[in-house]
């Protein structure tokens, strides 16, 4: 017996030593944050003291990009580190594949508790669909189809929805923090994916938060167009009052980032959690102020897709430390698939392990960025077959924001056996070194072509492209290739192994 009992007290001191040593992880994202929302980021308005102070002592990244300059290709790409085209999620409301390989599916085999908290919209929520989160690897979930307000409505591990009071960033912080309870008494290290609501429009804040943008609307007169919260339709407003409530919900986001810190640390959590923050695309149009950087949400330009980027990690990062390394959404699973010790699925992956960038070894990003808004409302794909039956792919969550005079969503996504000379339409880019190459249909003649140096010229206002034809038609032929690998992707090629 005395033999038993100490095998079985060094087991459970085995087990512990090892929960210790493997990092729990935490993947947050905000919804249409760009890169100059923060106050770190130098922003006349906007107040992120939380976010300030994670770039101030953890690993800022000066340089992170959204994988394509709107939400649902994004967060495919967070998922699966590959390309969102490569799976069909083309634009907003386009699913990904039952046959894509999550972070959480890795992650699960880890040992990992995994869960997803707030905004899906990469597919239906609901159980019976076959790209739910449960369906794509998580645990458990708090999820929503799309986007939500104050009050959301959200649905638990794919149920009916539930109607959740109060400021919605705080509702998911403190479900965050009950999942993390429960993985520590089971003993499981924790994945947590948390997809804020915030601060897509339409906009709401709690008053204290408001209070602190009070001088906004007599400083910004000109009228926007955004959701109405009180028809759910389209309408227009003064940019001043729409930025103060916009701030408000980024304020109160942060603040909701600031409860998990404090909590991870009181409970001697802190030291070996990767927590990670980042925005899905850039600034929308209704708040963009035209600074620093060119265009906005649904742009390839920088405005776009740079978005705010930061990893804290004290066991990994004990100093701050700000790189100019290029990383992307994309870059997520490959470098958690690393953490975690698992192999990365047998298929092309767009992102790389950015292990030497917590490091400090890694000085330039080895390999190209892409970017591509493909056409998806071409006839080939109005004609051809459903990937997922419709009837699975309807959304459950209301929103206020309505579509087609639904406050629910539904999704989209279709096989696309045949690739033609058409399907590599659609404003694209290449980001090599610090040259960026772009290109962009025209209705009559050929497409315009432009060529910027970002290091010389972050606004993107230099076209190069007389300057250096035989650097852009190189980079025209490098981002032609992936295009090839990334539709022979969009075929299914990549399932049939």
């Amino acid at each position: 017996m005395k033999t038993s009992l100490l095998l079985s007290l060094c087991l459970t001191a085995w087990c512990a030593s090892l929960q210790a040593a493997t990092p729990n992880i935490i993947l947050m994202m905000g919804d249409d944050h760009g890169w100059e929302e923060t106050g770190y980021n130098g922003h006349p308005h906007v107040k992120t003291p939380v976010l300030d102070e994670m770039a101030a002592t953890a690993l800022k990244f000066e340089r992170f990009y959204a994988a394509h300059p709107s939400c649902s290709p994004t967060r495919a790409s967070f998922l699966t580190g590959r390309h969102p085209n490569r799976m069909g999620t083309f634009t907003p409301g386009w699913s990904f594949r039952p046959e894509e390989i999550t972070s959480a599916h890795l992650l699960s085999q880890a040992g990992y508790h995994c869960a997803h908290l707030g905004k899906w919209h990469v597919g239906a929520v609901k159980k019976e669909s076959p790209v739910s989160p449960l369906s794509m690897g998580f645990h458990e979930c708090l999820s929503h189809d799309n986007f939500f307000e104050m009050n959301p409505s959200l649905s638990r591990n794919g149920g009916p929805p539930e109607l959740f009071k109060g400021e919605s960033s705080e509702i998911l912080i403190r479900e965050a923090i009950q999942v993390i309870e429960r993985a520590q008494k089971a003993g499981k290290p924790f994945f947590q994916v948390i997809w804020f609501g915030s601060p897509h429009e339409p906009y709401s804040g709690l008053p204290e938060d408001l209070a602190l943008y009070d001088d906004l609307p007599a400083k910004y007169t000109k009228l926007v167009k955004l959701t109405s919260n009180e028809t759910g339709a389209a309408t227009k407003r003064p940019q001043g009052e729409v930025l103060r409530e916009r701030y408000a919900e980024i304020t109160a986001m942060d603040r909701a980032i600031g409860t998990l810190r404090k909590h991870l640390a009181q409970n001697g959590l802190r030291e070996n959690t990767l927590l990670f923050y980042c925005g899905d695309n850039g600034t929308s149009p209704d708040a963009a102020l035209g600074f620093p950087h060119r265009g906005a949400k649904a742009e390839v330009y920088e405005g776009g897709t740079l978005v705010p980027g930061l990893i804290e990690w004290p066991a990994r990062i004990p100093k701050p430390r700000s790189t100019s390394v290029r990383a992307s959404t994309s870059d997520l699973l490959p470098t958690v698939a690393a953490i975690a010790g698992q192999s990365l699925p047998d298929r092309p992956i767009d992102g790389i392990d950015l292990a030497p960038v917590l490091n400090g070894t890694m000085t330039a990003r080895p390999t190209a960025l892409h970017f591509w808004e493909y056409q998806a409302a071409g006839t080939k794909v109005a004609g051809a077959k459903p990937y997922i039956a419709p009837e699975l792919q309807q959304g459950t969550t209301p929103l206020v924001k309505k579509m087609g005079g639904k406050a629910t969503r539904d999704f989209t996504n279709f096989h696309h056996p045949v690739i033609t000379e058409d399907d590599h339409l659609g404003a694209r880019s290449i980001i090599e070194g610090d040259h960026k190459l772009v290109i962009h249909e025209q209705k009559n003649g050929a497409p315009k072509i432009e060529l910027f140096d970002l290091k010389a010229d972050p606004a993107e206002k230099t076209n190069l492209l007389e300057q250096k034809p035989e650097l852009a038609k190189e980079l025209q032929s490098k981002l032609r290739q992936w295009q090839d690998s990334v539709l022979k992707s969009l075929t299914g090629a990549d399932y049939q192994k």
